[in-house]
């Protein structure tokens, strides 16, 4: 049974997160993974992302899964109630969950029911075919890739950021390319995907 709530911004959706989670947020923990923002030059929504988790009275414990080895990963991903994984470059996080192994170990706890939040690249990384998202992100950044098949844990591709700025040319232009070859869920960033 999976449970997921995948947006375009967290910061941007945390109260709606609050409402849809059918459990008491206050003194429980969120594996924060913030891996995707790293090659970028524009980071702010990270830390938006992290004091939207406290304003709800989640207490954030970061993990990089970059500088992580697997025991690490699993223990620190077992250990909170919540995993998040924050938006940035969605080919360096690929790359990154898949060269430390994290995908194996997300995959199988969504699976069981853990509730997995994304935000951007980190809700678009749960999809199949990354091919759509190249436009919008810079593979060069993901030298190790091998492929961009993403985590296949959902059966439809998020395109976020949807007609926002300064997104706004880029995502149509996504939209208009790849709609009628998969399924594409546009999403702005006052939107959510919640699946229960």
């Amino acid at each position: 049974m999976k449970n997921l709530f995948l947006a375009a911004s967290f910061a941007d959706v945390y109260l709606d997160f609050a409402q849809h989670i059918d459990q008491p947020l206050i003194g429980k923990s969120v594996t924060f993974i913030p891996t995707a923002s790293k090659p970028e030059s524009i980071t702010f929504y990270v830390e938006d992302d992290k004091k939207a988790f406290e304003k709800l009275g989640i207490q954030v414990d970061v993990l990089n899964i970059d500088e992580q080895d697997i025991q690490s990963i699993e223990a620190t991903l077992n250990r909170n109630d919540f995993i998040f994984v924050s938006g940035g470059n969605t080919f360096y996080l690929l790359q990154e969950l898949k060269r430390s192994q994290a995908d194996k170990v997300i995959s199988k706890l969504i699976n069981q029911g853990k509730p997995y939040i994304g935000s951007s690249a980190g809700s678009i990384v749960l999809g199949q075919d990354l091919e759509y998202i190249r436009t919008m992100d810079d593979t060069s950044k993901a030298p190790y890739l091998q492929d961009i098949q993403g985590l296949g844990l959902i059966n439809f591709s998020i395109l976020p950021h949807f007609k926002d700025e300064p997104f706004s040319e880029i995502t149509t232009q996504i939209f208009n390319e790849f709609y009628a070859k998969q399924v594409l869920v546009p999403l702005t960033n006052q939107q959510f995907i919640y699946i229960n």
